[in-house]
């Protein structure tokens, strides 16, 4: 066991002034407190550098940006190869693997080597690459980079090594797959074509062999031309030469023909014994006009010429080729069999499709059973084996993205029951009319691995839908879905178009996500200010939904007065523009006249709830005076207390869901009462000038430095009357310094000057959510205590900002979809990268005040003045007014002490705000059921304040031993099961008195606070700092969260920077740091989160959710949790053709192709047409064991397994031969003795 000893005494606090200068933490503010006496605090860390090592596991979700598609036919294996350089394998459901190129180049092609469990990759950076897919996790073994030509097009023969190349020069190159080094042999383009021809043929756009005789090569060139060419004797057998560009070519079986689809829409098929002109010509989509011509059709992109044993009808399968005036049709794939055509459409553009057959042998009858269609966002199998061409229910989780995902939630080691319960209710709503057969895809093997626990990921949405997932076992499977925007009503058409503009915007996006497994509670956060709290019930229900209003926003005073500015928060314009143009005279809208009204309309009727989450209670934001509600930043529900909070910018508020009552409503001002550290002081009137028509203007506003340094990066107040100055504010502006603001939301200096632009691809006006407890502000309007400041009072009309009609939601910047482009420029790039980094993190929009003047102050030095607790401070300074915008940005319910001298815990709620300040807020509750539904909740702040850097972002809770002390909560039952009235049901709690907490309960626990740069351990009640951690100075952490791992507990953070850290507990000692993850866009830093076990996830990509574990111990284990790509098949036998067919149709010739291509006959290639690269010989997370003994017994394991999967294949086949023998023998014996004394005339 590890002692770790903190002498306590000596240890007192300083008043609130000490608190700012102190780089330590230190105990509540307030009166001088001497620390215990010294004692001794014996914790067993179990945890060492040596138990974290951080790997990629899976990756769920469709491919974002496909590019290319490929199918093993024998192995049954699907690949996907997408614009950034990714690959993703998919098989039966559990094989699912994801490859990336380290180049990030596009991928243009793939090939599988059929049932070699190898693959062949082509990207856009003009590489080959060699794929060995006969292990878990896939390597590159070769790879070929072209440096004089574009690669184009590429195709491998079955069961051949040679790869044909087809390049952007119109030149075909043969490659060796074994040893990856091109051949001497090469096709000319101008040896192909006709020596008369003048112009360039174009790329090469299709390579194939003929079916027949596999010493031909089909070229086709965009241009329209096709080459048959004679691989044994270096010429050209015949040329057609076509109007109209091809686009692809494909072979009927027999090789005695083949049909080209052109830029056209048209489709040709080419007879080999008539090579003058096409034996047909078809539009499939033009019609014939009045005067004769056809009507000009879209191209056909790709089509399939294939033939099936029960119908002499050829399958014809074609993208694209509509006419051009069915603008508004949706991308289709037509299927041509016989005189029937159907034509699919399609949800999105079609990118690539296959025609999956049951042979691999292009000589042979296809036997097409399914089209696999890649889409931009969307992968479709098609049943062709039906008339009507059903699709196939997709196994996999490629919906992930059907609307935006805004946030997620990952919960390990669940309550066992929950997911067949989830799965049950989710299965009643599941889509019908798929095909009865199954998935086609099912190549590789897959078990459920040793560690194995219910895990579940839930996704909030765009359009307001939650989807539940079931993770267990590195798989992804979704279980149910809700549909939040069901509990409102649906905007109407109203006042100017306002309902047009509510429906293209997204006033349902989920925002935040609390949910309770044990109590199956869920709380969801709207970006429109509203919380909806669901109970999960196996019944329908008719029901009402009860509505919380809650005024929970500062109002302003008319005319500023020394006494206003103590509560004079200031909030930021959402558009995040420049400041607006005077406002016209019909500025004062409907909307600057709202007051105490929501955002959205709750259904005020009885409501038919089905069985699932069912909607109990709404509590919504109200607008005060024309200012529409601040979203809400932080959120905690205790299911045993029957209590929820939310904060926001502005303030706390309580409800008590049981009672449905609101107990608090509360600015944060209010609620340190006399103990705030902070020195708020009055606004100097020799200081503040009063500008026309009323609106005010501040001229030298300065912020106090002791308060500017003790601040957190993501609060920062601004002067009111900035925004409301309808004149040019150049000498405003001007006389305020940088040093006023905090770097953080000193978001856009510098960054609309010249050459310094930034470009985001959704709305800058948004404020959808908050991570990890920051404030997301969202107006303009500044607001003091006080009465409502009305639309014709003294200072004049109010700032348009929405525009006439324009309601209050902002788009929903999803998740998903945001992403940063800034320009290279000089000294402030970092410093400008960060601004607009935590603008879209956070939904602040702060307008640039150096548009209007120049500055040279660097990043580094407001940093470090930042993150400084010096106590120098001049007269001047002390007194100028400061502007305190102060959000809640954290919130927890648990036993704890409110009090130093309480002697035992109680129910308690921590707060913690944008300034690094932390309160506690203790509560009576009743703990009888029937004292709990009549009597009031009471609760009041003590005055309790601890201090921290940086903004406050999670709290957790353990004894004395360590361990990690759960909130209370009350075991699950259905409110909507019939109660029996003698035995009526009552309430079980767990955790909830302090006598069946720890056992020591008395002797106090241990509280930790992680902010954005600290991470503090408190003992409770004494309130003092055991341990104290500086997690990071040049960035800031963006999620915490304490997780339980090895049996034991550690806080894992992840930075701003892209690092990736994990800290003992409670010694606070570092254990991980790992730069893991650059942070290149905001859909990262919103979608993060750890979970127990050693687990996390994060959105890779908008469509893409990425896995991933800090575990050394499932590091080791991965390979057994994942699937095998590979399994050994035996190679189908090509069919026999029969003696009269062979005789008559031409037996399909053979060549040894390493004859004509070796080096021996062929010669090398230039070296400076390509350059071979050794393949890398390790992948990621099994460097470590790749070389060592374990990747030894691991590789002759599978050696072992697949030898004697082989002879017992072989014994099988032995079996078979001997009983089909004895079967022969018996009849033929049969047969002789029927026809011994036969003459020959009875025959």
């Amino acid at each position: 066991m590890k002692k770790f000893r903190k002498v306590l005494d000596g240890l007192t606090t300083s008043s609130p002034a000490g608190v700012g200068g102190s780089s330590s933490c230190a105990s509540a503010a307030g009166t001088p407190t001497a620390g215990p006496s010294p004692r001794e605090i014996d914790v067993a860390e179990t945890l060492t550098s040596e138990s974290f090592q951080i790997c990629k596991t899976v990756r769920h979700g469709f491919p974002c940006q496909p590019t290319a598609l490929a199918f093993d036919p024998v192995q049954k294996l699907l690949a996907i190869g997408s614009r950034s350089g990714g690959v993703r394998i998919l098989g039966r459901p559990g094989v699912d693997c994801y490859c990336q190129h380290e180049s990030g180049a596009a991928v243009l092609q793939l090939q599988f080597l059929i049932n070699e469990g190898a693959l062949v990759t082509a990207c856009a950076d003009d590489t080959l690459h060699l794929w060995n897919l006969r292990q878990k996790r896939p390597a590159i073994l070769h790879s070929l980079k072209f440096n004089r030509e574009r690669i184009t097009f590429c195709h491998l023969p079955f069961q051949s090594k040679w790869l044909y190349v087809g390049t952007e020069r119109g030149n075909t190159h043969i490659a060796n797959i074994e040893s990856f080094i091109l051949s001497g042999y090469v096709i000319m383009w101008n040896k192909a074509i006709e020596l008369a021809t003048k112009t360039h043929p174009g790329p090469v756009v299709h390579l194939s062999d003929s079916p027949k005789d596999e010493g031909k090569l089909l070229i086709g060139f965009e241009s329209g031309t096709v080459v048959m060419w004679d691989l044994r004797a270096k010429k050209a057998d015949f040329r057609i030469h076509y109007d109209e560009a091809i686009h692809s070519v494909s072979w009927h079986h027999e090789g005695k023909q083949f049909m080209c689809s052109h830029s056209d829409g048209s489709l040709t098929v080419w007879n080999l014994r008539n090579t003058a002109r096409p034996v047909q010509v078809t539009f499939p989509h033009g019609k014939t006009q009045r005067d004769g011509r056809k009507e000009s059709c879209k191209p056909i992109l790709k089509v399939e010429y294939k033939m099936s044993r029960n119908s002499s009808e050829p399958f014809v399968i074609f993208s694209g080729g509509l006419s051009y005036d069915k603008a508004s049709r949706r991308p289709t794939l037509t299927i041509m069999h016989g005189k029937a055509i159907t034509v699919l459409e399609m949800d999105h553009p079609i990118v690539e499709f296959m025609v999956l057959c049951d042979t691999p042998y292009p000589n042979e009858v296809q036997e097409p059973y399914a089209a696999v269609v890649l889409l931009e966002k969307d992968l479709v199998v098609v049943d062709l084996t039906q008339s009507n061409f059903p699709i196939f229910e997709n196994p996999y989780p490629m919906d992930i993205h059907e609307s935006p995902v805004t946030c997620t939630a990952y919960f390990a080691d669940c309550p066992p029951d929950i997911i067949p319960v989830l799965y049950s209710i989710g299965a009643k709503h599941k889509k019908t009319g798929y095909s009865h057969k199954e998935w086609p895809v099912s190549g590789g093997t897959w078990t459920l691995g040793s560690q194995t626990y219910p895990e579940i990921i839930l996704t909030g949405h765009a359009d307001g839908t939650i989807k539940f997932w079931d993770a267990t076992a590195m798989t992804l499977q979704m279980l149910y879905k809700l549909k939040t925007s069901k509990v409102f009503e649906k905007p109407k058409a109203v006042e100017g178009g306002r309902g047009a503009e509510l429906g293209e915007e997204d006033p349902y996006a989920v925002q935040m996500l609390s949910w309770c497994p044990h109590s199956r509670l869920l709380c969801v956060v709207g970006i429109s200010a509203n919380l909806i709290l669901y109970r999960f019930s196996k019944h329908d229900a008719n029901t009402n939904i009860t509505v919380l209003e809650v005024r929970l926003q500062c109002e302003v005073e008319e005319v500023i007065s020394p006494s206003d500015t103590e509560n004079t928060p200031c909030l930021s314009d959402p558009s995040g523009h420049s400041p607006q143009p005077p406002p016209s005279p019909r500025s004062n809208t409907p909307d600057s006249a709202r007051d105490s009204i929501p955002c959205l309309k709750v259904k005020d009727r009885t409501i038919r709830m089905p069985p699932g989450y069912q909607a109990e209670l709404v509590v919504q934001l109200l607008w005060v005076d024309g200012e529409p509600p601040q979203p809400i930043t932080s959120l905690d529900i205790n299911s045993a207390y029957g209590l929820l909070a939310l904060g926001n910018c502005n303030g706390l508020a309580v409800v008590d869901y049981i009672q449905r009552t609101v107990l608090l409503c509360m600015s944060t001002l209010e609620l340190y009462g006399a103990a705030d550290p902070f020195q708020r002081l009055t606004r100097s009137p020799r200081k503040s000038r009063q500008s026309t028509p009323g609106l005010t203007e501040l001229s030298d506003n300065q912020v106090s430095m002791d308060a500017e340094r003790s601040k957190s990066p993501t609060s920062v107040p601004y002067p009111s009357s900035l925004h409301n100055d309808h004149r040019s504010q150049g000498d405003t502006l001007s006389s305020l310094r940088p040093s006023h603001y905090s770097p953080v939301f000193y978001l856009l200096d510098n960054v609309k000057g010249p050459g310094r632009k930034l470009s985001l691809p959704t709305d800058l006006k948004t404020d959808l959510d908050h991570v990890n407890g920051h404030c997301t502000s969202s107006s303009s309007q500044a607001c003091a205590a006080g009465r409502a400041r009305g639309p014709g009072g003294p200072e004049g009309p109010r700032l348009a900002r929405r525009g006439p009609g324009r309601p209050p939601f902002r788009k929903a910047q999803s998740a998903a979809c945001m992403e940063i482009s800034l320009p290279v420029s000089s000294h402030a790039e970092g410093y400008a990268s960060r601004r607009a980094m935590l603008q879209q993190l956070h939904g602040v929009s702060m307008y640039s005040h150096d548009e209007h003047h120049a500055t040279s102050y660097c990043w580094s030095e407001r940093e470090s003045r930042e993150n400084s607790f010096s106590r120098s401070r001049s007269s001047s300074v002390s007194s100028i007014d400061r502007d305190t915008k102060e959000a809640v940005t954290a919130l927890q319910f648990g036993e704890s002490y409110g009090r130093k001298t309480d002697a035992l815990p109680t129910p308690c709620l921590w707060v913690g705000t944008s300034l690094g300040l932390v309160l506690l807020i203790p509560m009576s509750i009743p703990t009888d059921d029937q004292e709990r539904q009549e009597e009031p909740v009471t609760m009041a702040p003590t005055g309790t304040v601890l201090m921290l850097k940086g903004s406050v972002l999670r709290f957790g809770f353990l004894d004395l031993r360590g361990a990690v002390i759960s909130a209370p909560y009350e075991v699950w039952r259905d409110p909507n099961a019939q109660e029996d009235p003698e035995r009526p049901r009552k309430r079980k709690l767990v955790n909830f008195s302090p006598s069946s907490s720890q056992e020591n309960c008395g002797e106090g626990h241990l509280a930790v606070v992680c902010s954005e740069r600290q991470a503090v351990v408190f003992l409770m009640p004494a309130q003092v700092c055991l341990h104290v951690h500086n997690i990071t100075e040049a960035s800031f952490v963006l999620r915490a969260d304490l997780v339980s791992f090895c049996n034991s507990v550690c806080l894992a953070c992840f930075c701003a920077n892209g690092h990736v850290m994990t800290l003992s507990l409670p010694s606070l000692r570092p254990l991980l740091d790992v730069n893991y993850l650059p942070l290149t866009d905001m859909r990262i830093a919103r979608t993060f989160c750890f979970t127990n076990g050693g687990q996390a996830l994060y959105l890779s990509s908008p469509t893409e959710i990425q896995r991933i574990t800090y575990s050394q111990e499932m590091c080791d284990n991965l390979q057994d949790l994942l699937g095998e790509l590979f399994t050994p098949i035996e190679t189908p036998e090509a069919q026999n053709r029969g003696f009269l067919k062979g005789f008559f149709g031409g037996n399909t010739q053979t060549f040894d192709r390493e004859e004509l291509f070796g080096e021996a006959a062929a010669g090398k290639a230039s070296r400076s047409l390509a350059q071979h690269i050794p393949g890398q010989a390790g992948m990621e997370g099994m460097k470590a064991a790749a070389g060592g003994a374990v990747g030894e017994l691991a590789r002759a394991r599978i050696a072992l397994d697949e030898r004697g999967q082989r002879l017992g294949e072989l014994e099988e086949r032995t079996a078979l031969l001997m009983t089909s023998a004895e079967t022969f023998s018996k009849h033929a014996h049969e047969l002789m003795l029927k026809c011994k004394d036969k003459k020959w005339y009875q025959f």
